[in-house]
Formats: structure tokens, C-alpha cells, sequence
């Protein structure tokens, strides 16, 4: 029988379903996540499910006490989904886009992140942040791409510095589903990162609830002469890279990181010490960014692995363009991991 497959926004529509058959306490908020509660009267009940559609049926499932349209106030109604956390309920918030990271982040870094650590962890914070991230691309079904440096950009890494927040970033349908689960249950705020491209590509899917441990990469591919680490959609374009220089002769190993933070250090030094070259591709900016932190992770506790220099692949310090043409050039892509891993094998 061949496997049922799901896209990624079925597989992220079906942990939230699950979740809240599971378990009554668990609420989602957002802007047009219903998109059409209160307006019962008028015979809309579920117009949209959010701008990707993620949400979409739940309303009609769990009704408009669950499943909560809100005002376009990001501090307001993720505020509220921690006041919401931390007396009962097990909240579900989307923020449309990361680059919204900003107009909601008293609320994100100096209460949700803080506040089990401030009550001596007598309270919990069950939070769960959802958001989306990266270039669309002209061309995607998505927004039509090409959207320019206010809805693209990859802004994991300001999260990831702050202590008490989990962030984690899925790269198929299946990590989505698991992870998902796995982020709600826990009694702590994860931020969930997804990546708009990622959102139409389908992978097999089991039909039953289950959870993935949060904080544990994976090996997607196993070789001997070079690891090279991935993020999210990143993963895909190292998977790429992989199999172009197998047919140079060169074993790659590709390392899918999914929890930013934690971070799985012992599966990043384990990968170098078997390879002993590290090459880290990331979407976002290279300055102060998980790449950049993965790199000097090698170079503080695998030291003695190293036979080549530590490189990564990122974008530009520079804002992302609208423009098609330097959107695609923006963009890490597989012929430059291909060309980096030559530079660190000795064979430009």
C-alpha cells in the first residue's frame, strides 16, 4: 500500500487538530485565522484560515471560542496569549511573518521567555508562537513571491539569543506534524518557524498523532568527507549539493538541524568528527546568526577535528530584494555549497 502523503500545510492542519481533540485547553489566535468569526449570521464561518490557509476547517470544528480571530495588534493578542498560557489554557498564536517579530517582542523576550524563570518555575508557560520565514520567490503560489525585505526575511537567530524560549525550525511535512505536537505540549514557549516554500512540497505522513523530541537533529544523509548543516528549506539545497558532488566523489554528509534552540550540539561535533570539514548554510544574515554560532561551536569543541577551515553559506548582509533576478542571487543555493565544499577539499 503506498504511503499517504500530506504538504506541509496539511500535516500542520492535522497536528492542530489532533492536539485540540486531545486536549480542551489548547486555544489558537491570529489575524484571520477563522476569517469570518462573528459573522455566523451572514453564513460565513470559515473564509480563509489565516493567509496560507493553515488553520482552515478548525473554526467550524472547535468553534469561535477556540479558535480566536484577532485584531492586527501583535503586542495585544500575543500579550494575551501569554496572560492566557499562564492561567490554564495552552495557547496556539500565529504571527503572519518574522519580519513582525519586532511589534510584539516586549511580549515574546521580557515576558513569555522570563516569566517561569522570574516565578521560580511555579508557573508554566505553555505557549506556542507560530510564524513563517524566508523569500517566497517570484512564481510561488505563495504571495506571488518576490516580497521583498519586510515578509522574507529568516529572523530565527534574535529568538535563539534569548534564554527560556525554544525555536524550532521544520524542513518536510513530516518534522512539521511531530514537532508541532511535540511544541504544544510542552510547558514551555516555543517559537515555531516556517518556511513559506516549504509549505506545497509533501512527504509521507503518518495518519496517528505523534510527537518528535524537540532539540535533536537529524543525519538526512550520511558521508564521510564533508558535513554540511542545513535550516528549514536550507536542508533541501544541501540535500541538492549532496548529490552533486557524489558524482565528484565527494561523500556528503547533510545534517537537518530543526531544533535551533536547543541545539543538538552533540550531532553537529559528532558529524565533524567522522568528516572532518563543516560547511554551514543558512538563509538568514551572516552576522550574529546560527551559522555563525554552529561555527564557532566547531571551533571551541572541535578544534581537533578540523582538517579544513569552518565555512558558511548565508545570504548577504543586505536587505532582501523585490526583484526577481536578485532575489535568485540573494538566495544560498546548491552551486555554491557545491563550490564552498570544493574550497574546503582542496579542489576549486
Amino acid at each position: 500500500m503506498a504511503q499517504r502523503r500530506l504538504t506541509y500545510i496539511q500535516a500542520v492542519n492535522e497536528a492542530l487538530r489532533q492536539e485540540m481533540r486531545r486536549d480542551p485547553s489548547i486555544i489558537l489566535m491570529g489575524e484571520d485565522i477563522a476569517g469570518g468569526a462573528g459573522r455566523e449570521e451572514q453564513g460565513i464561518v470559515d473564509a480563509w484560515g489565516g493567509p496560507f490557509g493553515v488553520t482552515k476547517g478548525l473554526i467550524q470544528e472547535f468553534g469561535a471560542e477556540r479558535v480566536r480571530d484577532t485584531p492586527i495588534s501583535e503586542m495585544g493578542f500575543i500579550g494575551a496569549a501569554v496572560g492566557a498560557a499562564m492561567t490554564g489554557l495552552r495557547p496556539v498564536v500565529e504571527l503572519i511573518f518574522s519580519d513582525f517579530l519586532g511589534v510584539a517582542l516586549d511580549q515574546i523576550m521580557n515576558q513569555a521567555a522570563k516569566m517561569r524563570y522570574l516565578l521560580a518555575g511555579e508557573v508554566k508557560v505553555p505557549l506556542v508562537i507560530r510564524t513563517t520565514f524566508g523569500a517566497s520567490l517570484t512564481g510561488s503560489q505563495y504571495l506571488g513571491g518576490g516580497t521583498g525585505p519586510q515578509h522574507s526575511q529568516a529572523l530565527y537567530a534574535p529568538l535563539v539569543h534569548i534564554p527560556g524560549l525554544k525555536c524550532i525550525a521544520p524542513s518536510n511535512a513530516y518534522h512539521a506534524k511531530g514537532l508541532y505536537a511535540a511544541a504544544i505540549r510542552d510547558d514551555n514557549p516555543v517559537v515555531i518557524f516556517d518556511h513559506k516554500l516549504l509549505y506545497p512540497q509533501h512527504v509521507p505522513v503518518p495518519e496517528e498523532a505523534y510527537t518528535l523530541p524537540i532539540g535533536r537533529a537529524e543525519v538526512r544523509r550520511e558521508g564521510r568527507d564533508v558535513t554540511l548543516v542545513g535550516i528549514s528549506r536550507m536542508v533541501d539545497v544541501c540535500l541538492e549539493a549532496a548529490s552533486a558532488l557524489a558524482q565528484e566523489g565527494i561523500q556528503a554528509e547533510v545534517i537537518d538541524l530543526l531544533s535551533l534552540s536547543p541545539l543538538d550540539e552533540e550531532a553537529v561535533l559528532g558529524s565533524l568528527a567522522r568528516t572532518k570539514r563543516l560547511v554551514i548554510v543558512d538563509e538568514s544574515y551572516p552576522r550574529c546568526s546560527v551559522a555563525g554560532d554552529i561555527a564557532a561551536l566547531a571551533a571551541d569543541k572541535g578544534f581537533d577535528f578540523l582538517d579544513a577551515p569552518v565555512k558558511t553559506v548565508t545570504s548577504p548582509h543586505a536587505h532582501i530584494p523585490y526583484s526577481s533576478a536578485l532575489e535568485e542571487l540573494y538566495l544560498p543555493n546548491a552551486a555554491r555549497v557545491v563550490a564552498v565544499v570544493k574550497e574546503v577539499m582542496g579542489k576549486e
